[in-house]
Parts: structure tokens; C-alpha cells; sequence
């Protein structure tokens, strides 16, 4: 079994390389810059363009199942499946969102290329075994979000302070897709992924001064003054409209947790505070603005 993974580099493909490798499987990416993949010892490292499947013949041989990653993909979902499915490969696992079927204007993701529902839509009308992931907010959102106000001082500014997520570990993602894309239990399905807790931003802005042991304080501010300080530190206007319109809808009620994770690894997902502990010297590094890596 070879299995090719879009994306490879990314917060979700790099953890899901090193889980495919560890268990022995067959292992191919596709990168546009592979001298600084900086991938484990035996992965199939080949230079193309997951967006241009054009560029994609040679990395698609004898490849069994395909990992979909919709920013590497952008909007060539549905060309790269069906040059898949013409080449033989079997299955399909896209990287989707919990919010994929909510109004794009409340997606902030598609405004930096995560086309997450034409990928889906793309994958699960092809004739290949599909799976498709439905995680909510990665937790290392936080990073972009937060690490600049971090590195100035102990408050955090920012809208809604209830608004309520239930981020999920960007690892057990990866650990399901691995899952996926190598077991028939769970084909066909739309896995909706969360964290074990729904917490507010004041909640999180307390786990993430425990961990970088700081007593950090969540001020909330306007929703004029929150776009203000978002394009400020880089983020697009767009991005940041559709990521407070959000946020309104996410103050409104506590966030659905699942057991998913649980179900299909056998084990408790990880909880925020223990990803906070691991990212420790990410969010206090302050060499400038990311834009959030993850659903929503």
C-alpha cells in the first residue's frame, strides 16, 4: 500500500507523515519545495503542485490511497480526484471542517484558500472508498491569534469573550486521518472531530498563562475595535470580518463536544491544556503575525 499525502509540510500533514512511517506504511508526498520538506528517513519526497494535477502522473503510480489537504489543493479539488480515481488509487480522505455546510461569510479558512467544502463535495461524489474529517477549531489557532499580545504583555484582547470552541489537538487529526486511510471501519463517514471540553476564550487565555506560567487576562473589546487590532497584526480584512462573525454565533451557546476521537483511536482526545504545555515556546515566540492554521 502507498498512500500520497497533500500538504505534507503543514500542521496536519507533518504529524500524519510521521504516524503513516512509524507504522511501516509506504509513504509519498508532494511538495513544491522539497529541500526543506524536512520529512523522516524513507518518505517518497516528489516535486510538484498539488493545486496543478498536471504536475501530479508520476506521484499518483501505485499509489492505494490519497490524503486531501484543501489548502495544498486550493481549487483543483475536483480535477485532482478524478485524475486519482483514473489512476487507480482506491481511496480518498479529505481534511474538511465542522462549519463546512455553514454560510462561507462565516468561514474565515476560505478566505486563505481552505476550499473545504468543494473538497469534500469533490471526494465524496467520486466512486472511491471515502472518508471525510470534520474537526472544529485546531488549537493551534491560539498561536496566530494570540502569541504577538502574548509577547507584549499579559492581556489578551479580543471579541466575545464566552464565545465558546472546543479546539481539538492538531495530532489527533492527524492520528485519525492515519486511521482512515488505512482501516475500513470508519469509510463512508463524516467524522465530526472536537476536543474533550467546550471552553471559552477567557478559559483558554487561563490554560495558556498556566502553561507558559504567566497570569494572562482576557479583555474583551468591540467587535470594531477587535478588526482594528486583527489588521494590525496582518490578518486580512475579510479573514477577520468572518472570523468575528463567528465568534458572535460562538458566544451564543457552549460548543458541541463529540467522542470521536475516542471511538475510532481507542483512547481520550487530547485535552487543550496538554497541547498548550507541548507549544509552550511557540506561544511565547513572537517573530510576528500567523494566520490561523485551522478549521474555521
Amino acid at each position: 500500500m502507498m498512500i500520497l499525502v497533500t500538504g505534507a509540510t503543514g500542521n496536519i500533514g507533518r504529524p500524519l507523515v510521521g504516524f503513516l512511517a512509524q507504522a511501516g506504511v509506504p509513504v509519498r508526498v508532494v511538495t513544491r519545495t522539497p529541500h526543506a520538506a524536512s520529512l523522516p528517513d524513507g518518505v517518497d519526497v516528489v516535486a510538484a503542485d498539488p493545486s496543478d494535477p498536471g504536475t501530479l502522473a508520476v506521484a499518483l503510480d501505485d499509489v492505494d490511497a490519497v490524503f486531501i489537504n484543501p489548502r495544498a489543493v486550493g481549487r483543483a479539488a475536483g480535477a485532482f480526484v478524478a485524475l486519482a480515481e483514473k489512476r487507480g488509487v482506491r481511496r480518498a480522505v479529505v481534511l474538511a471542517a465542522s462549519n463546512v455546510d455553514d454560510d462561507p461569510a462565516r468561514q474565515p479558512s476560505r478566505y486563505r484558500g481552505d476550499y473545504n467544502r468543494e473538497a469534500e463535495q469533490a471526494v465524496t461524489a467520486s466512486g472511491m472508498e471515502w472518508v471525510s474529517l470534520r474537526p472544529t477549531n485546531f488549537a493551534g489557532n491560539v498561536i496566530g491569534l494570540w502569541a504577538a499580545q502574548i509577547g507584549a504583555g499579559d492581556v489578551i484582547r479580543g471579541p466575545y469573550a464566552r464565545a465558546a470552541a472546543a479546539p481539538i489537538d492538531e495530532r489527533d487529526i492527524a492520528e485519525v486521518a492515519a486511521h482512515a486511510l488505512r482501516r475500513d471501519d470508519v469509510l463512508g463517514e463524516r467524522l465530526e472531530l472536537t476536543g474533550p471540553a467546550s471552553l471559552t476564550q477567557e478559559e483558554m487565555v487561563e490554560i495558556v498563562g498556566t502553561a507558559i506560567g504567566r497570569p494572562l487576562r482576557y479583555q474583551e473589546v468591540p467587535p470594531e475595535v477587535a478588526m482594528q487590532i486583527m489588521v494590525a497584526q496582518g490578518f486580512p480584512e475579510q479573514f477577520a470580518g468572518a472570523y468575528l462573525r463567528m465568534q458572535a454565533d460562538a458566544a451564543r451557546r457552549p460548543a458541541r463536544t463529540t467522542h470521536v476521537v475516542t471511538e475510532v483511536l481507542g483512547r481520550d482526545a487530547g485535552t487543550f491544556a496538554s497541547w498548550a504545555e507541548r507549544h509552550r515556546e511557540a506561544l511565547l515566540a513572537t517573530s510576528g503575525p500567523r494566520v490561523p492554521g485551522g478549521r474555521r
